[in-house]
């Protein structure tokens, strides 16, 4: 299992995975889950992966392979493509495509499943962000719902509601992705560090900063911490 978060905000995208990889409780793994592509300065789109890891590797893998086609074209390369609405359809597309060819090769009844965070802007255009299904399909973040999550997302989406907005500052933004992860990380054993951070802020059209957050990161113990006693005392303030 795994966690995802993405904000889509006024200054920019604040995006958070972890990196755990779960086949059982004796096969416990570390595999990268956010990926990075970019014409600096042109466009940036970022990709955060959940479910099968062979859908997820395969499906980024033919992405890189698309992009470095000498015959690519806006119809297949995420870096070529007109739009960012072109960009979630190629990268559903490719998804969907992967996951049919694994379901038959597959033994097992129930097929695997796979879901991605796509994020990003190209030069002129509006920053988006897209929740792509295994099955190609996907929805969009709005003004109304500016995050999007994929994988273990119950425990950390309280704080997002309650928290974020579109004019929440990038400042805020990292706190509420950083806190929600603390949330799940204590309530679900499948998640866990090191976690992957980026930023990338409005019609800059690169990735503005990226941080990897090993287990035992001060600062970050320090956030929890904090958390952890806002809540105790704020529990022990409320009266029935």
């Amino acid at each position: 299992m795994t966690y995802c978060v993405g904000l889509l905000l006024n200054d920019g995208i604040v995006l958070l995975s972890d990196t755990r990889t779960n086949a059982g409780l004796d096969n416990i793994a570390t595999y990268r889950k956010m990926f990075q592509f970019e014409d600096k300065g042109e466009r940036v789109v970022t990709i955060m992966t959940a479910g099968s890891l062979s859908v997820t590797q395969t499906t980024i893998a033919r992405l890189r392979e698309a992009i470095e086609d000498d015959d690519a074209t806006g119809e297949t390369s995420i870096l070529l493509a007109p739009t960012m609405l072109k960009v979630a359809e190629i990268v559903g597309n490719t998804l969907a495509a992967v996951r049919r060819e694994i379901d038959e090769k597959m033994s097992m009844a129930q097929g695997a499943s796979a879901t991605m965070i796509v994020a990003g802007q190209r030069k002129g255009g509006a920053m988006r962000m897209f929740l792509i299904y295994s099955e190609g399909n996907f929805i969009e973040a709005t003004e109304d719902t500016p995050f999007l999550q994929i994988g273990e997302h119950k425990y950390g989406k309280p704080i997002l509601d309650r928290v974020v907005r579109r004019d929440t500052s990038l400042a805020d933004a990292q706190k509420a992705v950083l806190l929600s992860m603390d949330s799940t990380l204590r309530s679900n054993l499948s998640v866990g560090m090191p976690l992957d951070l980026c930023i990338i802020r409005n019609n800059e059209c690169h990735v503005g900063m990226t941080r990897r957050i090993e287990a035992g990161d001060e600062s970050f113990r320090a956030m929890s911490e904090a958390w952890s006693q806002a809540l105790r005392d704020g529990f022990a303030q409320i009266t029935l």
